[in-house]
């Protein structure tokens, strides 16, 4: 009889892994936990995002109208925003620490 125990180990590692992952909530808007951290982190490393919108969206004067009501920076509107979108697309960031 073959030995199957390395097969259900690694099944159960998997199954580890797979619990460890964040587990989405009813309030699909919630920013993940560790976008909140990056975003709070006044060190994070910025790029600038530069793409054609249609402008019946509106969006630069809707994100402007929310920083005035909030105090969020327009860059962390987008950034939480797109973040939250693509996390719940399937699309998660690899978070691999960067070296100082």
């Amino acid at each position: 009889m073959p030995d199957h125990s390395p097969y259900a180990r690694r099944l159960r590692e998997i199954a580890d892994a797979l619990d460890a992952e964040f587990q989405p909530t009813d309030d699909t808007l919630k920013p993940h936990p560790d976008t909140l951290d990056v975003i709070s982190n006044r060190h994070t490393k910025r790029g600038q995002l530069n793409h054609a919108v249609p402008e019946a969206l509106q969006l630069q004067r809707r994100i402007r109208r929310y920083n005035a009501d909030t105090g969020i920076p327009h860059g962390d509107i987008v950034a939480l925003a797109l973040d939250t979108w693509l996390r719940a697309k399937g699309y998660p960031p690899c978070m691999v620490p960067t070296k100082s």
